[in-house]
């Protein structure tokens, strides 16, 4: 079934490590997510709690950022960059894409990123898991939730009708597939609705189902 997951990792296994290293109030919010460009996987970041002069001297000797621009800022004194990885984290990300799944969104702060993501089955999970652990990488999974597949797609009830039309014609579209097999704008024609409603109705019911807390024993099966 259908599962989609939140997990933790240190930013050494994943990009900035260095930039969380130098600026100890970093928060990273991403605000766009490529399942299609490996290499790209996190463009586009909301950054708060540093200096702008001290995030960008940072930023320019990371070894895992190729380039990065400032986009704009926003009056709460956090900036929009674009970011370039390094090769490295592209074969970081495609762990994931290799095995099925997508990146729903992610967060850093403190040295680590908090990473929500969605496979087409609960063993996709646990193989991507696998293979991160075989190259030393260490995977604390927090949260997890399955969902029936295609037709028979179960989805918790918090959700409402709208967001569960969503997502399912989202997963029976591809909208999901890496790489999708339908855009944002063709599904939500598909839906008679606008893509920003849509965008909107898919990042809410997201939201919901990677809330859905498993006890600890879960966490350990998955990983095993």
């Amino acid at each position: 079934m259908t599962t989609v997951t939140e997990i933790t990792v240190s930013a050494a296994n994943v990009a900035l490590e260095e930039t969380f290293d130098a600026l100890s109030g970093l928060e990273i919010r991403v605000e766009s997510v490529v399942g299609e460009q490996s290499s790209q996987a996190m463009p586009l970041v909301w950054v708060g709690g540093v200096d702008r002069d001290d995030l960008e001297d940072t930023l320019a000797s990371d070894p895992s950022v190729d380039a990065f621009m400032h986009l704009l800022a926003d009056e709460e004194g956090t900036f929009l960059y674009r970011l370039e990885y390094a090769d490295a984290v592209a074969d970081r990300c495609r762990v994931i894409f290799d095995h099925g799944g997508t990146i729903l969104d992610a967060h850093g702060s403190t040295g680590r990123w908090t990473l929500r993501l969605l496979f087409p089955d609960r063993d996709s999970l646990s193989d991507a898991i696998g293979e991160f652990e075989d190259r030393g990488v260490r995977i604390d999974v927090k949260r997890m939730v399955e969902a029936g597949r295609d037709a028979d797609l179960e989805v918790t009830a918090a959700l409402t009708e709208a967001q569960e039309e969503a997502i399912t014609e989202a997963y029976r579209h591809g909208y999901y597939d890496v790489p999708r097999r339908i855009s944002l704008e063709d599904l939500a024609a598909e839906l008679d609705i606008s893509h920003q409603a849509l965008s909107e109705r898919l990042r809410r019911a997201n939201k919901v189902l990677a809330s859905e807390q498993v006890d600890e024993s879960t966490a350990e099966a998955v990983s095993d």
